[in-house]
């Protein structure tokens, strides 16, 4: 369960003003279809972290414990500095449109995904926590819980919400996360 909240909070927190948010509130703009833009939001940010997971549980296995606890350690802090830099969005990445709003959805937000900090963050999780599945589903979710807002809302979110403070708390929930790992705080280390 552990596995499933904590990839859940991160990726919630990680996506507030990230690329792909910024993504799912323009496709909104551009195709007033939110249904087929939130299920090509999910069946893409399956597929991506369910890639990602499967890298993260792939690296798991291949180091041992104490490189492990290192590289996680050292990458969720670096994804705590990386949270503090603000995203923009590629004018390019809407421009599929022939494939229809779910399928235009799907492929530019999986494109988006790649090398996103939500993926990297899913790699580092799911090599973190043995479950698999809860790390996929939690970040699934936690991607769902920012972007379904958004497609809904669009601007009017990012009017309000001050992306720097949020920024800020999951870059501290990074820090915290790569802090407890490095000094072998926890069950799986």
């Amino acid at each position: 369960m552990e596995a499933f909240l904590v990839s859940t909070g991160v990726v919630a927190l990680g996506e507030m003003g990230d690329k792909t948010q910024l993504l799912a509130m323009l496709l909104a703009v551009k195709f007033r279809r939110p249904i087929p833009i939130i299920l090509g939001i999910f069946v893409a940010t399956v597929a991506n972290h369910a890639m990602a997971g499967a890298v993260g549980d792939w690296v798991a296995g291949a180091m041992g414990p104490d490189v492990l606890r290192w590289v996680i350690g050292v990458s969720f802090i670096a994804m705590a500095v990386w949270m503090l830099i603000p995203d923009k969005i590629d004018e390019n990445e809407t421009a599929r449109v022939r494939f229809g709003v779910f399928g235009t959805t799907v492929i530019t937000f999986f494109l988006a995904e790649m090398g996103d900090k939500t993926q990297i963050a899913t790699v580092a999780l799911a090599a973190r926590y043995t479950d698999l599945v809860a790390v996929v589903a939690g970040t699934t979710l936690g991607m769902m819980i920012s972007n379904v807002p958004a497609v809904f809302m669009g601007e009017k979110i990012a009017q309000k919400v001050s992306m720097k403070l949020v920024h800020g708390i999951a870059a501290a929930i990074f820090v915290a996360l790569g802090a407890l790992t490095l000094f072998n705080v926890g069950k799986l280390f």
